[in-house]
């Protein structure tokens, strides 16, 4: 039996998990918002909170060669924002993404993704939880130069044994404008294509978050917008959750929030909502 309207409950269903729990019955109806579905049939779950870092720390060195790359950092990201980190060379943002994405581990203080505690799993659950759950784009495209373009965006799916659905890859190739480019090596892409190309590897799992390391540092302006305009693309359509580390502040301005680090410290400098 068709629905036309139905009630959203923002609750906590388990410990590091914000949910959005999408019902008719709910006894509190009258206190929440009605949830704008045009059909909905039954009770429907969804993740609200896709990043939670709570009290995270890092150091590396000893002695009077050890540095505090992350002081006690916490903070939440919701499903389809778009966030940007600022700070100087060395202030401890590849760390705090490196940290977040599971790539490097923390001293103290945990990491949840859609409600997994990442650094609670094994080293090998870690790893497949990572490849089927965030994308990462780097500064260097890193892309395999044997393959074509089409071949290198697909590639994630192969290494999960999956086949890949043609109607997700055509729709990659035109949202990144690379249709015509499908067969081409990455040597004979200029350097804002090669960066496409790591996009559509990032989207093609449908990570709920996408974490980039200073995208555009190797793009000159125009195409650093083209870049920055894919991301906000992926967050908005995709309602996927992006992270971006940048140098670039008038690009930062485009996200929904920003943080500033600064000698490991994390403080919030954009709200939410802009």
């Amino acid at each position: 039996m068709k629905r036309t309207a139905a009630y959203r409950c923002v609750s906590r269903d388990s410990p590091g998990r914000k949910v959005l729990v999408v019902c008719f019955s709910c006894t509190y109806k009258k206190q929440h918002e009605e949830y704008p579905l045009q059909s909905v049939t039954e009770r429907q779950v969804i993740v609200l909170e896709i990043v939670r870092v709570e009290n995270l720390s890092k150091t590396y060195g000893k002695g009077e060669a050890r540095v505090a790359a992350l002081k006690n950092v916490s903070f939440s990201m919701e499903r389809g924002q778009f966030g940007a980190v600022v700070g100087a060379s060395g202030s401890g943002k590849s760390t705090l993404l490196n940290c977040v994405g599971g790539l490097d581990r923390a001293d103290a203080g945990k990491v949840f993704i859609s409600g997994r505690d990442l650094f609670g799993m094994d080293e090998n659950e870690r790893t497949v939880f990572r490849r089927q759950n965030i994308g990462f784009i780097f500064q260097s495209f890193h892309l395999i130069q044997e393959l074509n373009v089409e071949q290198n965006i697909v590639f994630p799916l192969l290494l999960d044994y999956r086949k890949p659905e043609r109607e997700r890859v055509e729709e990659i190739l035109e949202v990144l404008g690379l249709e015509n480019r499908r067969k081409h090596l990455p040597g004979q892409l200029s350097g804002g294509q090669q960066q496409r190309v790591a996009i559509g590897r990032a989207l093609i799992m449908r990570p709920a978050l996408v974490l980039a390391d200073e995208p555009t540092g190797n793009l000159d302006s125009r195409n650093s917008q083209d870049v920055m305009d894919l991301l906000c693309s992926a967050a908005r359509h995709y309602q996927q959750t992006v992270l971006m580390i940048t140098h670039n502040r008038d690009l930062a301005s485009s996200a929904d929030r920003v943080f500033q680090v600064t000698d490991g410290v994390v403080c919030e400098l954009g709200g939410e909502g802009r």
